[in-house]
């Protein structure tokens, strides 16, 4: 990924959060490049679904000598934690939700860990990335003892994608290459699907804009972002 999108999603937030707000909670925060970026101006936890990123997470921040507090848990499960002022979930984290079921449950719990007037930002791809960018999409690099290959094909529900990752690693054991294979499946909706379901929850104000918040959207942006209000 390019790293200069990182410093998109956090300048986003700021662009779209009241100057008041003070606690952030980043939701599928991966290995914490944008947590760590939202720590220079709210007080950040982060969260993901998988302890192995958590732990890069916690290495990445003490590092950048910040201190941030990393927790496992599922979007759909936030019930150990206190509210916030700001929820945050970018990077399409969204699009790994299984259904509308799913979709809505995440939402409320965003919605139920929010102060009064909270925001609740997120990013999901756009239909036209689901549907005609992605299918057939290859994407191969080669390092020096690693190499990657990336391939995506329709999934198995409208507006879905699998996406296979396949990676080399060099291994000085055997002398030769370690093959590790992941699946991701994702899934997108229109954007009056998204919007009903945050109205559903509760969920007020809902803007939708394209290009981190620079652009209206239009049939061809790749990736719409959600702003709404408790």
């Amino acid at each position: 990924m390019d790293d200069s999108l990182y410093q998109r999603w956090a300048d986003y937030v700021k662009n779209h959060t009241p100057y008041s707000a003070k606690s952030l909670l980043d939701v599928a925060c991966g290995t914490g490049d944008l947590t760590i970026l939202l720590a220079d101006d709210f007080d950040v936890t982060g969260t993901d679904l998988s302890e192995e990123m958590l732990n890069i997470a916690t290495e990445k921040a003490a590092d950048a000598k910040v201190k941030i507090p990393f927790e496992q848990a599922n979007m759909m499960d936030l019930y150990t934690f206190d509210n916030f002022d700001v929820i945050t979930c970018f990077d399409d984290s969204i699009c790994y939700l299984g259904d509308e079921d799913e979709l809505y449950i995440a939402a409320k719990q965003a919605y139920d860990h929010l102060n009064p007037g909270g925001k609740y930002l997120f990013d999901a791809h756009s239909l036209f990335q689901m549907d005609h960018v992605f299918p057939g999409y290859m994407f191969n690099h080669k390092a020096e003892d690693s190499a990657f290959m990336w391939s995506s094909y329709p999934g198995e529900y409208e507006h879905s994608i699998e996406h296979e990752l396949t990676f080399f690693n060099y291994d000085d054991v055997i002398d030769g290459y370690l093959v590790n294979t992941e699946i991701h499946h994702e899934r997108t909706y229109p954007i009056e699907t998204f919007k009903q379901i945050l109205k559903d929850v509760g969920f007020k104000n809902t803007q939708v804009s394209a290009d981190f918040g620079e652009k209206p959207v239009s049939d061809k942006v790749t990736r719409w972002f959600f702003d709404s209000e408790k």
